[in-house]
C-alpha cells in the first residue's frame, strides 16, 4: 500500500506558473504507474496527466497539453507536475493517484484504473 500526499497548490495570475509535487510513502514507488486529475466546484474529477512507472510514457489530456508537464523521481519516490501558462478554467483541487496495474499505453486515463489518492491541494487561477 503506498500514502499520496500532494503539494504546491496556491493561488497564480492567469498566465503565472506552479510546480505541483506528490510524495509517496514506501520503497516501491517504481512499481506505480502515476498520475494527475483535477475536479472543480460542481463538476467530475478529470484526467489531467499520467505517467508509466518508469516515467518513460507519458499522457496529456487536450485542455493541458503544452502547458503541463509531468515527471517523476523514482528514487525520490516523488511525481511532480509543472503547470505553465495557467488559466482561470485550471482552478480545481488537485489529486495525485496511484494503480500497480500496467497498461499497453504505459498509464491509465481514467480514475477507476487507480487505487490510491492523496488529499488534494488547492489550485487557484485569477483572472
Amino acid at each position: 500500500q503506498v500514502q499520496l500526499v500532494e503539494s504546491g497548490g496556491g493561488l497564480v495570475q492567469a498566465g503565472g506558473s506552479l510546480r505541483l509535487s506528490c510524495t509517496a510513502s514506501g520503497r516501491t514507488f517504481s512499481r506505480y504507474a502515476m498520475g494527475w486529475f483535477r475536479q472543480a466546484p460542481g463538476k467530475e474529477r478529470e484526467f489531467v496527466a499520467a505517467i508509466s512507472q518508469s516515467g518513460g510514457s507519458t499522457g496529456y489530456a487536450d485542455s493541458v497539453k503544452d502547458r503541463f508537464t509531468i515527471s517523476r523521481d523514482n528514487a525520490k519516490n516523488t511525481m511532480a507536475l509543472q503547470m505553465n501558462s495557467l488559466k482561470p478554467e485550471d482552478t480545481a483541487v488537485y489529486y495525485c493517484a496511484a494503480t500497480t496495474k500496467y497498461f499497453y499505453s504505459g498509464y491509465a486515463t481514467q480514475a477507476r484504473n487507480y487505487d490510491y489518492w492523496g488529499q488534494g491541494t488547492q489550485v487557484t487561477v485569477s483572472s
